[in-house]
């Protein structure tokens, strides 16, 4: 495996604290600019760009070209998260497009880590998804080689789909890999993440809360924003 590069993915966020992630996907994209620069003003972390190519999950979203406008727009991290069957033939536009980090899916390939390799030699971090239906015990092995794990709570493909709290188990074993094996690994949780499941959320040990409708679909998103990262922090607490 090549080196996991040093990007600084925790910029303006205090050590150990619970990181928002917006999810693109759910803004209003007549007014793209400013539903971005509102939700950075505002305290959102990371942002979250879900490309679907209508073949591994049954939607069609975006793509390297609307990434670019995105990245003129923000300095904010760009946490790029691929629902493709072949996400190794795009790897080159996405980086030059500005993504900070990409993730893949374990489901996609019998072997990713010619994949994740690929991705860290264009100067991104690698990360790496499981779908609800997906056993643990495929996505482990990964762990030492990853920069991220993103564990989907919904199943992918659309967005406002509720909270699946089954896949918990899934953070709880991660998190306590990580601590026993002392990993660099960012815990990522995307699907039904609002301020009702926030808590349940970094209490199996997430760090990093992708919302989407959460925060873009309400009128006062620094509220928004603020009520997600206090219950996550809350679960957090509960956890140590």
């Amino acid at each position: 495996m090549k080196e996991k590069p040093q990007r600084d993915a925790q910029t303006k966020v205090a050590e150990n604290d619970i990181r928002v992630a917006p999810s693109v996907l759910s803004a209003d994209f007549t007014k793209l600019r400013e539903e971005i620069e509102e939700v950075e003003k505002f305290g959102a972390d990371w942002l979250h760009l879900d490309v679907m190519d209508a073949h591994f999950v049954p939607n069609l979203t975006f793509g390297p070209v609307i990434i670019k406008a995105i990245r003129k727009l923000t300095d904010l991290y760009l946490d790029t998260h691929l629902m493709m069957t072949d996400p190794d033939l795009f790897l080159e536009p996405f980086a030059k497009a500005g993504c900070d980090g990409v993730t893949i899916h374990c489901e996609a390939y019998e072997d990713a880590r010619p994949v994740l390799d690929q991705i860290r030699e264009k100067g991104m971090r690698a990360g790496m998804s499981i779908n609800p239906p997906t056993s643990f015990e495929v996505v482990e092995p990964y762990l030492e080689e990853i920069d991220l794990l993103l564990v989907m709570s919904v199943n992918p493909g659309f967005g406002g789909q509720s909270f699946m709290p089954e896949v918990l188990h899934k953070l709880e074993r991660a998190a306590e890999i990580k601590k026993a094996k002392s990993l660099s690994l960012d815990l990522e949780i995307d699907g039904g993440i609002s301020p009702d499941t926030a808590a349940f959320a970094t209490e199996a040990g997430a760090e990093v809360l992708v919302a989407g409708s959460a925060v873009f679909g309400k009128d006062n998103r620094e509220q928004a924003i603020a009520a997600i990262r206090s219950e996550g922090r809350a679960g957090r607490y509960k956890r140590s």
